[in-house]
């Protein structure tokens, strides 16, 4: 009977691919059209580098630019607003994209395994500043994975970070923040090396200290010293010769990651384990993070992004069971400060930036205005034929399903 199963998702598997190998005109999408054919973030999905200096150059131009156009860019904001200027980079909550590299969208066959509808450098367009993805040693190339490369291959760490240096570059005056899960566990050098190659390392900060601290700069200060880029690692041993490479556990601490109903949110320490509670964490200066995504359960061990319940889960609301609004809070209120970082899934939805907001205290400026629907909102195929959609995507659930078996 398992052999029979096997085969039967194995099949189900090469269905989704022939089906998304035909012309997306076929299911009412206009082939194209928003998505121009490239949506992704240094071929997050497509997992393709550009050989010539040329050609990488026109599509990082094409990939941190395309979409909406924003508002005119307030030359006198910080990450959105002025008022955020003089402020203290761990006293500002930093709202982030969980698994910013996999994506939900027509490039994935609309992947159930895909946490965002939208790309890397479009959340950043539309005012996320922290980025978060999962890294994995694929044959000697760090590569940006869900779980595993057989499930959901983002393409490489080293282009992925080339399209967010190419954003930082035209974009001035914005702090960036990086959390890498290093799932095999290799070493600074290695990261070091590709943050080099990428071009990105130029922006890299390097706190005071080694240690927790409460002693971060300003935003301007980033800014005007153009070290605007923060990255935490979980986990990795620091190396002196790449300062920049924070151990994230070494400065921050995080909620649960695993919830999987709306009423499981909460405020208690998860990790790092090797710190009693989030009171002791914030008194020896470690910044908050706080998880709020859900997830659905396909099988004992095989969880999924809860996308049903997302309207709820992202919402700014602070009555509502499960809500964004309601979980930051309540940390808010436990831990005596605000939730510096803040991970979500979809983060369109919500959407869940205006928690970001209201926390912060401001009136943003700057931001560009994401479709919800067509193109590369990564609604993917949202204007197909419904019944298409529907087919389609049953066919994605039984591919990942078969894609998760043969890993076992």
């Amino acid at each position: 009977m398992a052999r029979s199963l096997l085969h039967s998702l194995t099949a189900a598997l090469a269905l989704s691919t022939a089906v998304y190998s035909l012309p997306q005109s076929q299911f009412g999408v206009p082939v194209g059209g928003d998505n121009g054919g490239i949506n992704q973030d240094s071929g997050v999905a497509n997992a393709r580098e550009e050989s010539s200096s040329t050609s990488t150059t026109s599509l990082l131009s094409s990939l941190a630019n395309h979409g909406p156009v924003r508002q005119p860019r307030d030359t006198s904001a910080c990450n959105n607003s002025p008022a955020l200027c003089g402020q203290a980079y761990n006293t500002i909550t930093h709202m982030g994209a969980h698994d910013s590299a996999f994506l939900r969208d027509e490039s994935t066959g609309n992947s159930v395994a895909g946490n965002q509808f939208f790309n890397a450098t479009r959340a950043l367009s539309a005012g996320l500043r922290l980025l978060q993805a999962q890294v994995h040693n694929e044959n000697g190339t760090l590569k940006l994975c869900h779980t595993t490369c057989s499930l959901l291959d983002a393409g490489s760490l080293q282009t992925w970070l080339g399209a967010i240096k190419y954003w930082m570059d035209t974009n001035p005056n914005e702090v960036v923040t990086l959390l890498l899960v290093n799932s095999d566990n290799v070493d600074a050098a290695t990261y070091g090396q590709i943050f080099e190659a990428s071009g990105i390392s130029t922006y890299g900060y390097t706190p005071k200290s080694t240690s927790a601290t409460g002693d971060w700069p300003t935003l301007q200060q980033m800014i005007s010293a153009n070290t605007r880029l923060v990255t935490f690692i979980a986990s990795i041993t620091y190396s002196p010769s790449y300062p920049y490479l924070l151990n994230e556990f070494t400065y921050a601490f995080e909620t649960s990651f695993e919830v999987t109903s709306l009423s499981g949110f909460n405020c208690t320490l998860d990790r790092p384990k090797s710190v009693s509670s989030a009171a002791t964490a914030i008194s020896n200066n470690m910044l908050p993070l706080l998880n709020h995504f859900a997830y659905s359960a396909l099988t004992s061990t095989i969880l999924i992004p809860a996308v049903s319940d997302i309207d709820t889960t992202n919402s700014p609301s602070t009555t509502t069971t499960g809500a964004l609004g309601l979980h930051a809070q309540n940390c808010k209120q436990q831990w005596g400060i605000k939730p510096v970082f803040v991970l979500v899934d979809f983060f369109d939805h919500g959407p869940a930036i205006n928690t970001a907001d209201t926390l912060n205290g401001i009136s943003p400026v700057g931001r560009s205005t994401l479709s919800k629907s067509g193109g590369s909102s990564g609604a993917g195929s949202s204007d197909a034929n419904p019944a298409m959609k529907d087919r389609v995507g049953s066919v994605a659930l039984l591919a990942f399903l078969a894609a998760a078996l043969l890993t076992v």
